[in-house]
């Protein structure tokens, strides 16, 4: 955790600090991503170089990009020194106690509740569908959220209405559903597929707006996978930390899942690869190079 001159540490999630101004306005606070990378509800002890900055930056190009269809908590991106390029001066929100999940593709949790269900958050799916299939239509996917080192737990649509109100659970999925549709025919023009995302919202208590927070649409909070090879049935070809999680399960980590232990220090190869996929997937989306 940097030290801010100007601003107060409030808070450390797995990835982000949160800070709030020393003095000034009190309605906006200070988004810092760090190098720090999490697998399988742990923070590892080592870090990615440059990470801060590529989810920053990617944050940065998508909040430009979505703004027509929802406004955005970013205000400044002049920041002091000791965080520059990886911080954001952002509205201080009321965010909503649910990750807004949209998916397009079958993986992950929803791959698993399917396979004992055939649905996913409460949403029934039709049958013989495998590991990357795309979804007849994407499909909003809540989870509640976790302290850190804690699991997002999948919910269904029903509960977040019964947490927050039919109108404004109406209003998280439909926009869900809207940036996700949104992202993934942008992505495709560019080669990849966006299997699915979470977003974040709060509520700008001064204007009444929803406002979408944290950070959008990074390799951290969504699946993209290769279109090219792409095929249902296996596991994808992405631009995640997924190298970095097969190899923690894998015999060279020497770290089982099960273990109560952390997860050991990544090598330096990992390391190298975890990174040039974060690298390659702001590279291929913005069609701009990363410098840094």
């Amino acid at each position: 955790m940097a030290e801010v001159p100007g601003w107060r540490h409030l808070y450390s999630g797995k990835v982000r600090d949160l800070y709030e101004p020393l003095e000034g306005p009190a309605d906006r606070v200070l988004v810092v991503a760090s190098d720090r990378i999490s697998a399988y509800d742990y923070v590892l002890a080592t870090t990615i170089p440059d990470k801060g900055a590529i989810l920053t930056g990617l944050s940065l190009w998508w909040f430009a990009e979505l703004k027509s269809l929802v406004p955005g908590h970013v205000l400044d991106t002049a920041v002091p020194e000791a965080v520059a390029g990886r911080a954001m001066v952002c509205r201080r929100l009321q965010m909503y106690p649910v990750e807004c999940v949209a998916r397009g593709y079958l993986t992950g949790s929803g791959l698993s509740e399917y396979r004992d269900s055939g649905t996913v958050c409460g949403i029934e799916l039709p049958p013989g569908l495998q590991d990357g299939s795309k979804l007849p239509e994407p499909i909003f996917t809540p989870a509640a959220k976790a302290e850190v080192g804690e699991h997002d737990e999948n919910v269904s649509f029903e509960d977040v209405v019964g947490l927050l109100g039919p109108a404004v659970a109406e209003r998280l999925r439909s926009t869900t559903l809207a940036l996700y549709t949104h992202a993934e025919r942008l992505v495709a023009e560019r080669g990849l597929i966006l299997a699915d995302t979470k977003f974040e919202f709060g509520l700008d208590v001064a204007t009444g707006e929803l406002v979408l927070g944290d950070e959008v649409l990074t390799p951290d909070s969504s699946r993209y996978w290769s279109a090219a090879d792409w095929q249902p049935g296996r596991a994808q070809a992405s631009f995640d930390k997924q190298y970095l999680r097969d190899w923690l399960t894998s015999p060279s980590s020497g770290w089982q899942r099960s273990s109560p232990a952390p997860p050991p220090p990544l090598p330096d190869d990992v390391v190298a690869r975890t990174r040039q996929r974060y690298v390659q997937a702001y590279q291929q989306i913005t069609g701009t190079p990363f410098d840094r």
